[in-house]
């Protein structure tokens, strides 16, 4: 067995129109599948070559220790303003390493979620 790519991440959201609401009204995702069916719920949002699946599915239970997606940001500093804008609680407020800044906020449902931003590599 060989593990080729992630097919996609999955985040759990207890309540999918609020999820719906925060990634992309806050974070500006772009809707894409949504499946209802026989109570149901799944929205997908596609990021570059990545899919971010929310659900309410019975497998899917929100939960802090759950995922952690890490988003690449181009501009650390206005996402960061535009997240404090939005009172979206910071679960690790943003710091930085010698390669990069990042921070981690809560979704609506307590799944972490990471900004980040690359900083340029030395030549």
């Amino acid at each position: 067995m060989k593990v080729m790519e992630f097919a996609f991440v999955a985040y759990p959201a207890a309540d999918l129109n609020r999820s719906a609401a925060f990634y992309e009204g806050v974070l500006g995702l772009t809707r894409g599948t949504l499946i209802n069916h026989a109570g149901e719920f799944w929205v997908e949002y596609e990021v570059g070559p990545h899919t971010l699946g929310l659900g309410n599915e019975p497998f899917l239970r929100a939960s802090g220790d759950g995922p952690h997606l890490v988003l690449e940001v181009d501009d650390f500093e206005d996402t960061i303003r535009h997240l404090r804008q939005n009172a979206v609680v910071f679960a690790v407020e943003p710091f930085e390493t010698p390669q990069c800044r990042i921070a981690v906020v809560l979704d609506p449902d307590g799944n972490k979620l990471g900004l980040h931003q690359r900083k340029p590599r030395p030549v």
